[in-house]
């Protein structure tokens, strides 16, 4: 998969069409030398007999070739006779020579003559002295002109001055002209603008956005390659990924390392591991340490912790905080403890907010509850919602509520599910029902089983009773709140199911509570259980209703033990009943209690007689 080649071969990216084989190459070439060597005879010619403009044409293609020399002699001739061309390239013969000041001499000259190029070097040369009044003067009468090198120029003397709206009014000028570089940084100020959203305008910023990626295009198109890496981003964000990856594709061959790890992702993403680790590869080696961190990840997930720690370290020599915090990952995944918190420290104190919050854990693990603290703060402020809602665990468990519950909120506020819960519970606590209800709803559709159940608690409180229906009877249409327990039931919530049974048993449908009912108790509920074995008696299978009242009681149930007190001394096993009878005397509740005690003293006697 190494070989580029191989990229057009799954099929994913669409392949250039058109393109020149190297032999078509050669022969332009050669007959492109051929006709510049028969233009130079007859030039040669013409400047024999006299002729100013072939002077001045021949100087320009010897000054092309790298022949000062010979260009000169041509271009003070041709300058002599008025020939304003040939004044603006012998500026820049001796510019190159570094004679500048000379240089500019010939371009004023060429420039009051009306050479826009001339008044474009003209002003590059006073910008390059300082002299921007100078400088901006000249430029302007090169812009003016036409001369689309002397807009961009001009364009970017002004956005140095901070004069947003002249730059961007010739920045437009030259990309329209087609300077890439213009275009391109002609997007980059209107994706700013979108990404602002100036006055809450949407619509304007859409817009923005709308005529960024026009502009992306046509810089990309014109072989811009950062030009072509943002669209590629837009692109990929909008879901093309055929085309993002063209674009990526083509910047990362002109050596854009963020194209080429951009690449690397998309081609993961499809499925594609080889051939992404070769565009991280080369991203990696050209300096990316996003790319170097993919590679350490890659390795890590494939066991090759030696080359995983390489890469991580490469990462971080590539200014990457992510690799000391993947290095500190990678050595709490081996158990290497000190070393993890010696990399958590470095990307931490780096600004990393995850690595502050990975090192506050691993203090706290340690029992180390006041160093941990501080960092935790640290990622929290820095955005981290995993850290907000674990200071607000740490006040919790210092019974600070209320400190506990601002950090609950922060953390809510950003979609953190647990944190959502906590807030939900204590407005629960504090007679907030309706704030109880909206936090809960976050934390039940982020996907809390225990939010779900709570929730549909609240609302089932609030509903006016049902009526009353017997087994069998057709089932009514479910609540809100049977909805919500249902969520939870099928999360696993041993509550929830035991409650959707029992409303599934209220409905009349006994197959339905019997499922809820039968899982809630394989998992370990004793009210599961218990419910389940009337649900078996009232059916007529007393004997496996005995097996789940068993398990009931086992689990500390006093109901199911005096169920099967009742049972065995039905059945006359006198004994057995009274042990059972005794049970349910120990576990209660009081009601149960006082009717096991006199079930146990009844057993009893019947037993002494």
């Amino acid at each position: 998969m190494g070989d580029m080649a191989s990229l057009f071969g799954t099929g994913r990216f669409a392949q250039p069409s058109g393109q020149p084989s190297d032999q078509e190459e050669a022969a332009d070439e050669a007959q492109e030398a051929a006709e510049e060597a028969a233009e130079e005879v007859r030039l040669r010619l013409a400047v024999d007999g006299g002729d100013v403009e072939a002077m001045s044409v021949l100087g320009a293609l010897l000054l092309r070739r790298g022949d000062f020399d010979g260009a000169e002699s041509h271009l003070r001739a041709a300058t002599a006779a008025g020939d304003r061309a040939a004044a603006n390239n012998l500026g820049v013969l001796l510019h190159q020579r570094g004679y500048a000041d000379e240089a500019a001499g010939w371009w004023r000259i060429a420039a009051v003559a009306g050479s826009a190029a001339a008044a474009h070097a003209l002003g590059r040369h006073f910008r390059e002295r300082g002299d921007e009044p100078a400088a901006e003067y000249w430029l302007c009468q090169s812009a003016e002109q036409g001369h689309v090198l002397g807009a961009y120029a001009l364009a970017d003397l002004l956005e140095h001055r901070g004069d947003d709206t002249g730059s961007e009014r010739w920045m437009r000028a030259a990309a329209e002209r087609g300077h890439r570089e213009a275009a391109y940084r002609l997007a980059r100020t209107l994706d700013r603008r979108a990404g602002r959203r100036d006055g809450g305008d949407d619509e304007a910023a859409a817009l923005a956005a709308d005529e960024a990626e026009q502009w992306y295009r046509q810089a990309a198109a014109r072989g811009h390659r950062r030009g072509a890496l943002h669209l590629g981003t837009i692109l990929e964000k909008r879901g093309e990924l055929k085309e993002a990856g063209r674009w990526y594709l083509t910047s990362a061959k002109d050596g854009e390392a963020r194209a080429a790890c951009a690449l690397g992702f998309l081609l993961r993403d499809a499925g594609d591991t080889e051939s992404a680790a070769v565009w991280w590869l080369r991203a990696a080696q050209d300096g990316d340490g996003n790319a170097a961190n993919a590679l350490g990840a890659l390795h890590a997930e494939r066991g090759e912790t030696q080359t995983a720690e390489r890469w991580y370290r490469a990462a971080m020599d590539a200014g990457d905080d992510n690799g000391a915090y993947n290095l500190g990952l990678l050595c709490a995944e081996q158990g290497r403890t000190t070393q993890a918190e010696q990399w958590y420290r470095r990307a931490a104190y780096a600004g990393h907010r995850e690595a502050s919050n990975a090192l506050a854990i691993l203090l706290l693990r340690a029992g180390d509850e006041a160093g941990a603290e501080p960092w935790f703060s640290k990622a929290a402020e820095a955005g981290s919602v995993d850290a907000a809602f674990n200071l607000g665990i740490l006040h919790a468990g210092r019974s600070e509520e209320r400190a506990a519950l601002r950090w609950y909120e922060r953390a809510a506020a950003a979609g953190h599910t647990e944190a959502a819960l906590q807030v939900g519970m204590a407005r629960l606590r504090g007679g907030d029902e309706r704030e109880a209800e909206r936090f809960l709803r976050c934390a039940a559709g982020g996907g809390s089983a225990e939010a779900a159940y709570r929730l549909a608690t609240v609302l089932d409180a609030r509903r006016p009773p049902a009526p009353a229906h017997e087994l069998g009877e057709p089932a009514q249409e479910k609540s809100e709140c049977e909805e919500w327990y249902e969520r939870a039931a099928s999360q696993g919530h041993r509550r929830a199911q035991v409650r959707v049974g029992m409303l599934a048993a209220a409905r009349g449908d006994v197959v339905e509570a019997a499922r809820w009912y039968r899982e809630a108790a394989e998992a370990g509920s004793r009210n599961g259980a218990f419910n389940l074995g009337l649900l078996l008696a009232r059916e007529g299978s007393e004997p496996e209703a005995v097996v789940w009242w068993r398990r009931a009681a086992d689990a500390g149930h006093g109901r199911a033990a005096l169920r099967l007190a009742l049972v065995f001394a039905r059945r006359g096993e006198l004994a057995e009943g009274q042990r059972w009878a005794d049970l349910a005397v120990s576990l209660g509740p009081a009601e149960v209690g006082e009717r096991a005690a006199r079930l146990r003293d009844a057993l009893r006697q019947e037993l002494s007689a």
